[in-house]
């Protein structure tokens, strides 16, 4: 695709960026306003994934009942979503908290690793200490989600606003420079 092409389509649809950026912006806003609302959407979104990908397993499960034998390895994980998607709509703070246990969980691993990472790799590489420093961080920030899973479910909730606001921001500013070279 030539480059001239691409940058012409995208300067005579600025105004789909300029929409795309309002709308993270607002998306951002409400959810630093709104913390609570958003954490049981989330939720009930991945209520709904989980749910729908558990229906779908056990359709394929007995589809292909005739020609695999370990059909029902899929039915019990289809199951099981199923199981998982209607316990978050009975019990979204459960689920909400569970969740956050996972992040917590990844992020104490993640961070050990990275320090043992670090650690090893200490003789071969510089500044090493960069990659221990994150694994520090990811650790702590694992262990204060343990500790604090209200505050933490919180402020992953302002990040994804935050993330939002700041995305939004770029793709209006990157909506304005297309319009001009559009113009121009």
């Amino acid at each position: 695709m030539d480059v001239n092409y691409f940058s012409s389509a995208m300067g005579r649809n600025w105004w789909v960026l300029l929409l795309r950026g309002v709308v993270a912006v607002l998306f951002g806003l409400l959810t630093w306003t709104m913390p609570g609302i958003t954490l049981t959407a989330l939720v009930l979104v991945f209520g709904i994934y989980v749910l729908a990908d558990g229906v779908l397993g056990v359709w394929m499960a007995f589809g292909q009942r005739q020609e695999n034998r370990f059909w029902w390895a899929l039915l019990l994980w289809g199951l099981l979503g199923v199981l998982v998607g209607l316990m978050t709509f009975l019990t979204p703070g459960v689920t909400a908290l569970v969740l956050l246990m996972y992040m917590a969980a990844w992020a104490v691993v993640t961070g050990v690793t990275q320090i043992i990472g670090a650690i090893r790799l200490r003789k071969e590489i510089q500044n090493e200490w960069l990659l221990g420093l994150s694994g520090l961080i990811s650790v702590l920030f694992g262990v204060l989600l343990f500790m604090r899973p209200g505050e933490g479910a919180l402020a992953v909730v302002w990040l994804i606003g935050t993330y939002a606001v700041i995305f939004g921001v770029l793709m209006v500013l990157l909506s304005f420079k297309l319009r001009k070279l559009a113009a121009g």
